[in-house]
């Protein structure tokens, strides 16, 4: 197991590293010019190049991404346009409110979606399992600033039961976490469905049916733990969505999160912020899928085996290499 979490590792590196030389060449490439941005559109062209300069915008593209890996490397993610403030303190500032909006979204998700998903699976072609159905594929379909939306008007103006912007406190994470939640819960109710489905046909299944085990027993004794396999993966992605922070939701509900930070640098054109964000979110998803494949392998010992075999011979093709 420490084999394969070195191995992610280090291919963790190599997709950061990639990470950032695209998203540095995009802003290489994007219109506008920062230091314009800055002073405004009535400065002299000499205030633009001297900005320039102190922006060190000036130099070759090869010279700015070496000195911008070699910064990060020693945790130096640049220097904010704006605000002359340490990049990794704007986005520290903001991250704590995404990771509680992720962390909410996944629970209401998971909340919803699991228990729904097992239940349109045993009682497969009933209302229960149509309506079920209808409420992913709805979920799937609607598209979430309408739902936000639609939320604020409803509880925030008609019945002003919550607030509609803000993230002050435990009544304002409501409505935002709810419009990500519900289409969240979708595509779990799906994955969960299905998975389900699979693993009550097989053989095992049939066998604890015919020793008179109950059925409350064999799905959530034997059935569940196999079929939430391929669920962790759907979660897994949701959380990592998540933690890139959800723009259009930060946006609609005013939450001071990555994702409105993100939004705010791009308008601005703050390229440091932007890079910095890019790369953080990048670390994210892949810590994310890093701690899903370990769950996977404690979840189904077989890809554990197969991994530790597949050491084993290696290991044993090393060792008659240097007999001989």
């Amino acid at each position: 197991m420490l084999r394969y979490i070195e191995k992610r590792l280090l291919q963790m590196v190599f997709v950061l590293a990639g990470v950032s030389f695209i998203i540095f060449s995009l802003m290489e490439i994007t219109p506008g010019d920062p230091a314009r941005q800055i002073l405004g559109p009535d400065a002299s062209e000499e205030a633009v190049l001297a900005m320039r300069e102190e922006l060190g915008l000036d130099d070759p593209f090869a010279v700015r991404y070496v000195s911008y890996i070699a910064g990060v490397l020693h945790g130096d993610f640049g220097t904010s346009y704006t605000t002359k403030e340490p990049v990794i303190h704007e986005l520290f500032a903001r991250y704590p409110t995404t990771v509680l909006f992720a962390v909410l979204t996944v629970l209401i998700a998971s909340l919803i979606g699991i228990p729904l998903g097992i239940i349109s699976a045993t009682r497969q072609y009933s209302w229960v399992d149509n309506l079920s159905t209808s409420f992913a594929m709805l979920g799937v379909s609607i598209p979430t600033f309408w739902l936000g939306l639609m939320l604020m008007l409803l509880f925030s103006v008609r019945l002003e039961w919550l607030p509609a912007t803000g993230f002050y406190g435990p009544i304002y994470w409501i409505l935002p976490a709810i419009t990500v939640g519900l289409p969240a819960s979708a595509g779990i109710i799906r994955m969960t469905r299905s998975s389900m489905l699979e693993v009550v046909r097989l053989d095992y299944i049939r066998t604890a049916r015919a020793k008179g085990q109950t059925e409350r027993k064999i799905i959530y004794g034997h059935a569940l733990e196999n079929a939430m396999i391929p669920v962790i993966t759907v979660v897994g992605i949701t959380f990592g969505q998540s933690l890139g922070g959800q723009i259009v939701t930060e946006q609609v509900f005013a939450v001071p999160g990555l994702g409105k930070l993100m939004v705010e640098a791009i308008n601005a054109r703050n390229y440091p912020v932007v890079e910095g964000g890019v790369l953080l979110i990048a670390l994210a998803y892949c810590v994310i899928n890093l701690l899903v494949d370990i769950i996977y392998a404690y979840l189904d010992p077989r890809i554990k085996s197969q991994y530790s075999s597949s050491i084993k011979k290696h290991v044993k093709k090393e060792a008659a290499v240097h007999e001989t």
